[in-house]
């Protein structure tokens, strides 16, 4: 694999894992409503996994066999990051809180209900199924691992992420608003940023 993909990709991963959204949401809930987040944070990882199983088995080998199709996602994954940035740094300020979730206190359910947050969320969807793909390398280990590594990578970012969140939540997004606020549209700048990079990386590769 490259390193300066594999770094790439951690880089824009990482941006979107510091969006707030459903998973933030789950992730202070369980902070806030209870002492023991690991079967929350596992659940979260867990939907992940299958996520990223369902596209680097399936999905996502089939996109790096049918030409143009690369192309088309990454314009479209592209455009996405361009759209969640501009949506990002648009958006009212406010507090992020847990809004209205309730969280079980059976680990089992509370494990259930992360894997079923994540699993679900669209945004890891479609972004996996556009990103995963585009950095995989020919000529070197097969699509499908590249992508199980790649997604290794996010999983890792996912873990560290939404644990601090659920361990600070109640200390700092509560009472410090306004940090919470600054990491949003440091995100959002940075989203709109790479998004353009990457159209501009298609469009130069069409051109030429």
């Amino acid at each position: 694999m490259d390193p300066a993909l594999v770094a790439q990709f951690w880089t824009i991963g990482l941006l979107l894992v510091l969006t707030p959204g459903a998973d933030w949401a789950y992730a202070i809930a369980a902070g806030v409503q209870t002492r023991n987040v690991a079967p929350s944070i596992l659940g979260m990882l867990a939907g992940y996994t299958l996520v990223v199983s369902a596209v680097a088995l399936g999905a996502g080998a089939l996109v790096t066999r049918i030409p143009g199709a690369l192309m088309a996602l990454t314009v479209i994954g592209g455009a996405y990051l361009i759209w969640l940035g501009i949506r990002t740094l648009t958006s009212p300020a406010g507090p992020i809180t847990a809004g209205d979730a309730t969280i079980d206190g059976v680990p089992l359910k509370r494990f259930l209900r992360g894997a079923g947050v994540s699993g679900i969320n669209p945004k890891g969807l479609l972004l996996l199924l556009a990103l995963l793909p585009q950095f995989t390398t020919p000529h070197a280990l097969p699509p499908t691992l590249q992508m199980f590594g790649l997604g290794a990578i996010h999983l890792i970012n996912c873990a560290v992420v939404y644990s601090i969140v659920a361990v600070l939540a109640k200390r700092l997004l509560r009472s410090r608003p306004r940090a919470a606020f600054y990491v949003t549209k440091a995100a959002g700048v940075a989203m709109v940023g790479i998004g353009l990079a990457l159209l501009a990386e298609r469009v130069a590769e069409a051109v030429g």
